[in-house]
């Protein structure tokens, strides 16, 4: 029997290119080590949506800013596919590419490259990844747009320290940054995570909101009422399910009507997605207590 390939498409981060604005130097090209650009009859055009890592290195390689980032329906990114593309380039190209990963905080993604390379016997000196802790530099690269947006992954306080101290309150959260609208699903420490996607008022109304909702989670934020453009969060939260196959999805709302939106847009997403997950549905009241806590 012949056996036949389903691709799921998605919506992510991909690099657009005006071709009016660009020039042609090549400038990106070099920039971008998975190999998705290529020189076309003298324009930069991306060749392979599976390539693009939707990071955006390319950005800071162009002149005359022809390269901008946008969310489409596009194959998942494949680690795997890009390996064997970067391996061929030598050794400083795979590293280029590894530090890429590796400064966005994609640890997964780096994890597989490193794996890739020792599954087909590819010696590389990956002392400069810092390859046992993956810890990440102290100042993130900046791959484009506003550094106040720029995605990392960070350590979150140990369950085993004390959550109040006599000088501070230990915070739980795990990465940066927060907001759906600014949030790639495909971020590595979406994979196979529990996910709670919070209204924004629900921290400021319930006191212990890290140690209750954050802890062991990875937060996501959003606005029913206020916030533009819900068609891309249910794309996103489809993603998450189907591409990130997170495990859990908790939803943390207020009391006030207007919250119950959120709901529905998450609800909207389970019923379009391939994949099945839990939802639980968490109600806080406007005196921070908790109003109700069921599976839906």
């Amino acid at each position: 029997m012949q056996k036949i390939k389903i691709i799921v498409k998605t919506v992510r981060q991909i690099i657009k290119i005006d071709e009016q604005l660009c020039n042609g130097c090549g400038a990106c090209i070099e920039g971008c080590h998975e190999g998705a650009l290529q020189l076309i009859d003298g324009k930069a055009r991306i060749i392979s949506e599976l390539y693009c890592d939707g990071l955006g290195a390319c950005i800071g390689d162009c002149p005359v800013g022809a390269i901008t980032i946008e969310e489409r329906e596009a194959e998942p990114y494949n680690e795997y596919a890009v390996m064997e593309r970067i391996v061929v380039k030598g050794e400083t190209t795979i590293l280029a590419h590894l530090k890429h990963l590796k400064d966005h905080g994609e640890i997964e993604y780096l994890q597989q490259g490193i794996d890739y390379l020792k599954e087909h016997n590819v010696d590389v000196n990956l002392s400069s990844i810092e390859t046992k802790s993956f810890v990440l530099d102290s100042e993130p690269k900046l791959g484009c747009g506003c550094s106040g947006s720029l995605e990392r992954s960070f350590t979150a306080a140990s369950s085993n320290e004390p959550s109040v101290s006599s000088t501070q309150i230990q915070s739980r959260l795990t990465h940066w940054p927060v907001q759906l609208h600014l949030l790639n699903p495909q971020a590595g420490f979406f994979r196979k995570a529990n996910i709670v996607i919070a209204a924004d008022c629900t921290a400021y109304a319930y006191a212990d909101f890290h140690n209750r909702f954050i802890h062991n989670h990875t937060l996501a934020i959003a606005c029913p009422k206020l916030d533009s453009n819900k068609e891309s969060y249910i794309a996103k939260i489809i993603e998450m399910i189907d591409s990130a196959e997170i495990n859990t999805l908790t939803v943390v709302i207020m009391e006030v009507p207007c919250c119950g939106g959120l709901i529905q847009l998450v609800q909207t997403a389970a019923q379009k997605a391939f994949r099945k997950v839990p939802i639980k549905k968490i109600v806080v009241g406007v005196q921070g207590d908790i109003k109700e806590e069921t599976w839906i």
